[in-house]
């Protein structure tokens, strides 16, 4: 599979009066066994990740997959993470579903809290078991918006080394951002086109810390997806075949990711 990796070496975030540890290189790049650990080594820290996934119909093969493995997420990303030498003393997750706001209107969203695990893990999965692939009609769908509901996340303030993950899973291209309003709740939510949508990525002074910010897409090659891999830092795309619901993309690739960017 081929990734698309932008964005510089970044560090951590570090809370006023404690010490920034740097991390090494982006964050698809490999960390030798136990140097995060030990780098880390006395400072708590807290990972955020706000899955948006596209429920589509199509989108039957990952969505099926992410509802058999819920249970099981936080194992399985811990070992990966202690596999690479690293230690996440505090893990939160949420998730944002997507369909089409021209087809489904105010249903084209639907959004959870955020989830502490694993003491929260049967609410998560409760959540992901309840999301119904249905709606959207004809591709593209409103992946963008999605993607800016995410960035405005409540994240987490606690810790003193912080990372904020977005991961994107659809097989659609996404919709373009033309100024529309958006059905209520989601008029002042939404950025009126892409440029503003960039803006609110980069912006340093956002709720989003500057280094500490992720986003793993996959999604096919088109329209909303290249232009975020093209222009936006911190980026990882794994290009999918669109149409086919994510179907060749393993469960295993998808926690490797999440935990490459951690």
């Amino acid at each position: 599979m081929t990734e698309h990796e932008t964005g510089a070496p970044a560090e951590a975030t570090a809370t006023p009066g404690e010490t920034t540890v740097p991390e090494s290189g982006t964050s698809a790049e490999a960390t030798a066994p136990g140097q995060e650990a030990m780098a880390t080594r006395g400072l708590r820290y807290a990972v955020d990740i706000c899955f948006c996934i596209d429920v589509t119909g199509s989108m039957s093969p990952i969505l099926d997959r992410v509802k058999d493995n819920a249970l099981s997420f936080y194992d399985d990303v811990q070992k990966n993470l202690t596999d690479k030498g690293k230690n996440v003393d505090e893990l939160r997750v949420r998730v944002i579903a997507f369909r089409d706001f021209k087809a489904d209107g105010a249903a084209a969203l639907q959004e959870s809290p955020f989830y502490t695990l694993p003491a929260e893990q049967p609410g998560f999965a409760e959540f992901v078991r309840g999301l119904v692939p249905e709606g959207g009609g004809d591709a593209p769908e409103s992946g963008l918006e999605a993607v800016a509901l995410a960035i405005n996340s409540p994240w987490t303030t606690s810790g003193d080394r912080r990372r904020q993950v977005i991961v994107v899973w659809t097989d659609s291209p996404a919709q373009p951002l033309t100024g529309e309003p958006a059905p209520a709740p989601y008029t002042d939510k939404i950025p009126k086109d892409f440029s503003a949508l960039t803006d609110l990525w980069e912006n340093e002074q956002g709720v989003m810390g500057a280094s500490s910010k992720r986003l793993i897409v996959f999604a096919p090659d088109g329209p909303g997806w290249t232009d975020i891999s093209g222009v936006w830092e911190n980026v990882v795309h794994h290009p999918s075949k669109a149409g086919e619901g994510l179907s060749e993309v393993d469960y295993g690739t998808i926690i490797d990711s999440i935990a490459n960017s951690v």
